[in-house]
């Protein structure tokens, strides 16, 4: 409850200041505006957007991928702790066992690592460079007097310029191409007008969008990583049918923790006779739990462990859902997430060395087949153990208790 409130008072707020220092029109909320997540926002070759159910979308996926394994990756939000998941993709990749995802969704760090995970190793080297080359050290960068009339308490261009850096031309193309077999690269974000959460096919955007699909995959991805209050919002200009609007977007962990469209799954069952069934993945950027620790009976003390966590329980209930929901589908399911042994770092310490040491951490796991736990209640081994003794010294997420717990509930 403390957590929905905290939520709603950051978004009011924000929502107050644009209205009263910006032309903004903000749309007002659907009549179905709780479709979503099941429902997928689509730019269509008329360079516009269009409300589609994951239903649907899941059988073309289905009809054009025929015979293919429908495996689908899902990414937290975790704000420095994405390096954990963006490690952890470039050592599957080094064990020989990444698969190749049809379907990749990401939320707030999660979303700024999907691209790279949608077009596989071939793109690992960027996933490096962006956790381990120092370029996110700078992204809180103090608003200074401007906190007190603005959105936010830092300046959201460092995040801007560091999305478009890597958010080129060529991205845009590769995810164009990969799109166009019926592949899927979806990420959320919040409509602060709505409350609710938005899921944008990204890979429509890059095949339709045109001389404009660069921005708008940037101005998405910014969106979904702006922690309200944080950093300021994005207003996003939407053409649907005949109606032109300006949205604002935040940070879409405020609705969804992680998503996986549910429909993918079910659509696999349906057509079990052509299709080898699906496989669900989830990592985690972040940890289910935390550790016992004293606590002054101060405001700030209470108010942040209170937070954290709501938000601990909200992620756990959502992947207990999601494991449940696969599970009765047929569905293979596997998660990781940092163990809670791991040394505990702040949301946005975005220093170099403890992003890279989080970032070869989740590395190592993956690289030695100790990343993934079956929700069937045990740690999954899934290499050969030859790099078992070669493996980080703090257990990996297949070897901590905790999770294995969570996994047999």
């Amino acid at each position: 409850m403390l957590l929905r409130f905290l939520i709603a008072i950051l978004l009011s707020v924000g929502s107050l200041t644009l209205q009263g220092c910006a032309p903004v029109a903000i749309r007002e909320p659907a009549a179905n505006q709780g479709e979503a997540p099941s429902a997928i926002r689509v730019l269509g070759t008329d360079q516009r957007f269009s409300t589609v159910s994951s239903q649907s979308i899941a059988r073309r996926l289905l009809s054009q991928r025929a015979g293919q394994p429908v495996n689908i990756l899902a990414l937290s939000g975790g704000g420095a702790d994405g390096a954990f998941g963006a490690g952890a993709l470039v050592g599957l990749t080094q064990s020989a066992l990444r698969p190749q995802f049809a379907v990749v969704t990401g939320v707030s760090a999660g979303a700024l690592i999907a691209p790279y995970a949608f077009l596989g190793p071939d793109w690992d080297h960027q996933l490096v460079e962006v956790y381990t080359s120092g370029r996110a050290e700078h992204l809180l960068q103090s608003r200074g007097l401007g906190v007190i009339f603005g959105s936010s308490m830092y300046s959201g261009v460092p995040l801007r310029q560091l999305v478009d850096r890597y958010a080129t031309d060529a991205l845009i193309r590769a995810v164009a191409r990969e799109a166009s077999t019926g592949r899927l690269l979806l990420v959320a974000t919040t409509d602060v007008g709505t409350g609710e959460p938005v899921v944008w096919d990204l890979g429509s955007i890059a095949m339709n969008g045109g001389p404009a699909a660069r921005e708008l995959f940037r101005d998405v991805l910014v969106a979904s990583a702006s922690v309200p209050g944080l950093f300021p919002p994005v207003v996003i200009r939407v053409q649907e049918q005949r109606v032109l609007s300006e949205e604002v977007h935040v940070d879409g962990t405020i609705a969804l923790p992680f998503f996986v469209p549910l429909a993918f799954v079910e659509s696999t069952r349906d057509a079990h006779a052509t299709s080898p069934g699906a496989a669900v993945y989830v990592i985690v950027n972040g940890r289910l739990s935390e550790q016992p620790a004293a606590i002054r009976l101060r405001t700030r003390s209470i108010l942040s462990r209170s937070v954290s966590a709501g938000l601990n329980h909200m992620l756990r209930t959502t992947l207990e859902l999601t494991a449940t929901d696969a599970q009765r589908e047929g569905a293979q399911f596997e998660f990781a997430a940092i163990p809670t042994a791991y040394p505990k770092l702040r949301s946005f310490d975005f220093r170099t060395a403890t992003m890279r040491s989080l970032f070869q951490y989740g590395y190592q796991c993956a690289r030695a087949g100790r990343l993934w736990t079956s929700s069937r209640g045990a740690g999954h081994d899934n290499g050969n153990g030859d790099d078992a003794g070669t493996g980080p010294p703090i257990a990996c997420p297949a070897d901590d208790e905790f999770i294995s717990r969570l996994a047999a509930r």
